[in-house]
């Protein structure tokens, strides 16, 4: 069983930036993929940027493509998402979610939510315009 919890989540203006982190538990973060979705009310849970167990494969949204980034620090158990030029309509509860490791190469990522085995309770975001 795999326990995650994100932090870094908060009130930011428009334009500004801010740092999720996702803590995992256990020995065999290195070898689970990571994701980040989030849900804003009233809509569905999207996807929003996933990494691989190794690191060398990122893929993001085409929403956030080139103002998010998505990394991790296999040594902290720890994944992270850089959140820069925030829009009112990144508002939202962020989730960080895990998936156990199935893939021998490192370089893939998974973007659908059913991908995924384990996830966290929520950060939320709030982009004031």
């Amino acid at each position: 069983q795999v326990q995650l919890v994100e932090s870094g989540g908060g009130l930011v203006q428009a334009g500004g930036s801010l740092r999720l982190s996702c803590a995992a538990s256990g020995r065999t973060f290195s070898t689970y993929a990571m994701g980040w979705f989030r849900q804003a009310p009233g809509k569905e849970r999207e996807f929003v940027a996933a990494i691989s167990w190794s690191g060398g494969s990122t893929g993001y949204a085409d929403s956030v493509k080139g103002r998010f980034t998505i990394s991790r620090d296999n040594a902290k158990n720890t994944v992270y998402l850089q959140m820069n030029s925030l829009k009112p309509e990144d508002t939202a509860v962020y989730y960080c979610a895990a998936r156990r490791g199935t893939d021998f190469s490192g370089r893939t990522y998974y973007t659908g939510g059913p991908d995924y085995d384990y996830w966290g309770q929520g950060t939320q975001v709030t982009v004031s315009s």
